[in-house]
């Protein structure tokens, strides 16, 4: 599952981040209302956590916009602001739920699934390419032809999910570390590097042909053998 989290608050973002990572939830967070509503009209996500409060454009405003700019995205309002005109006005923009804050880990999570389950379209449960299909529900990356896989760690997990979104198609690297990292990560490229080559490791282990190819100067792309 890939989400965008608009949260203002860094450090809620970036605890609401390591908490989905650990669910194999892949979260890209942004931190103004404005850059928010340009990721979810740019962007492809299965969800969208959104807080009210927001500098720029608040959450209503974007949520508001989104729907009437025909975005159907689930959407999850993630806020301080309880009163119950400010969960009608939630739910009347055009939001699938409404939790406040202070929230458990576990419930936020549970919402998620619920609202990716009943969207307009189905959530992704596995994306293919090749000869591999990577499993939503169990962070395994799995050949197809000859049934041999193997468990992914939840980085492992982010990276091959964004190159299975993109097959064959180089990826710069600044744009790895900023969707798999995060905008304010002090991830460097030999992180991506040491990563790069865990998941080269685990294509070998399961007998794969694709190859994750490195391109001097450019970035890294998934690439199917001859």
């Amino acid at each position: 599952m890939r989400v965008l989290l608009v949260e203002d608050d860094r450090k809620l973002s970036a605890a609401v981040c390591k908490l989905l990572e650990k669910e194999q939830i892949a979260a890209e967070p942004v931190y103004d209302g404005k850059d928010g509503l340009d990721w979810a009209l740019g962007g492809e996500y299965d969800a969208v956590i959104l807080d009210v409060m927001l500098p720029g454009m608040d959450g209503f405003s974007v949520l508001r916009e989104m729907r009437k700019q025909k975005v159907s995205t689930p959407v999850l309002m993630l806020t301080a602001r309880t009163a119950l005109e400010d969960r009608l006005t939630g739910l009347d923009s055009g939001a699938d739920y409404y939790l406040p804050k202070p929230f458990e880990s576990a419930e936020l999570v549970s919402c998620l699934h619920a609202i990716t389950r009943r969207g307009g379209s189905a959530p992704v449960m596995s994306l293919s390419f090749g000869d591999i299909t990577l499993e939503q529900k169990d962070a395994r990356l799995r050949n197809t032809e000859n049934g041999q896989n193997v468990k992914l760690g939840a980085k492992e997990y982010q990276l091959m999910e964004l190159f299975l979104r993109n097959p064959a198609q180089i990826l710069p690297k600044e744009t790895i570390l900023e969707k798999v990292w995060g905008l304010e990560s002090d991830a460097e490229y030999n992180n991506l590097e040491v990563y790069a080559s865990f998941l080269r490791k685990k294509l070998g282990f399961i007998g794969s042909r694709l190859k994750l190819k490195a391109t001097r100067g450019l970035g890294y792309s998934l690439e199917e053998e001859a």
